[in-house]
């Protein structure tokens, strides 16, 4: 094959590499603005204060964009029998508490009858059986601050839920209550905040909102191995032009 063609049809593939680099640091660009956005919302909405909670007639409204971890304050009694244990780990020392557990999310029935889930907090693997914590089991009507996130959404990789078993993996206030055959149910749920509970369990406040940010590193990292690829051939290239004009000027005359 003659050195240009040689050339010409690897460059191509360079080209389509080199275009697929650049694309995925493009990509990681646009997922370090997105992140900047969300760390940026997120600080400035904890640190506002509580509101009072949207009314029923405003929840179909509620959204990810506009709501999500605002402060908010509501009142109601729990339903400590209807609990539904969600499989987490938390890994933040601050709490004392680290490993495999669960949040315990608890329907909140407000005084019109409505009911919000709420997350009450982390128990360790051990405490998931209410019996190992019946002081955290408040009756009457209780007064609960925290921050309005929406429900998660799994992966592939995350297990289905199993009513029956009580086995629990995203926090869906929709899947839960429908396991638990309620109706009037937010479609978003509460993260309580650190006031402690008797008994201390579960423990509230650990919402996560600081983000890790690594996506300007891994730009760069996309960039640089474009750039590295496109000089390794551009070297490549010249040197097998090059060689092949030594060849053709050694070549005997006929």
């Amino acid at each position: 094959m003659p050195a240009w063609r040689k050339v010409a049809l690897t460059g191509l593939l360079v080209l389509v590499a080199f275009a697929i680099l650049c694309g995925l640091g493009i990509w990681q660009m646009q997922r370090l603005a997105w992140k900047n956005g969300l760390i940026a919302m997120v600080e400035e909405r904890v640190e506002k204060p509580a509101v009072p909670l949207p009314e029923e007639s405003e929840w179909p409204a509620v959204n990810r964009e506009e709501d999500e971890y605002r402060k908010v304050t509501l009142s109601g009694e729990f339903r400590h029998d209807l609990e539904a244990p969600v499989f987490t780990t938390l890994d933040d020392p601050k709490f004392g508490l680290n490993g495999a557990g669960y949040w315990i999310l608890t329907p909140l029935r407000l005084p019109d009858g409505s009911i919000v889930m709420v997350n009450r907090g982390f128990v360790p693997i051990e405490r998931k059986d209410p019996a190992t914590r019946p002081e955290g089991q408040v009756d009457g009507e209780v007064d609960v601050t925290g921050l309005l996130r929406m429900p998660e959404r799994g992966n592939l990789f995350t297990p289905d839920a199993d009513p029956g078993a009580n086995a629990w993996f995203v926090r869906d206030p929709a899947s839960i209550a429908e396991a638990r055959n309620l109706d009037r149910v937010a479609p978003f749920f509460i993260d309580a905040d650190a006031t402690p509970n008797p008994g201390g369990l579960p423990i509230g406040g650990t919402t996560r909102v600081q983000f890790r940010n690594d996506h300007l590193g891994y730009a760069l990292t996309w960039f640089g191995l474009a750039l590295a690829l496109g000089v390794v051939f551009a070297v490549w290239a010249a040197g097998q032009l090059r060689q092949n004009r030594n060849l053709a000027g050694h070549q005997p005359r006929q």
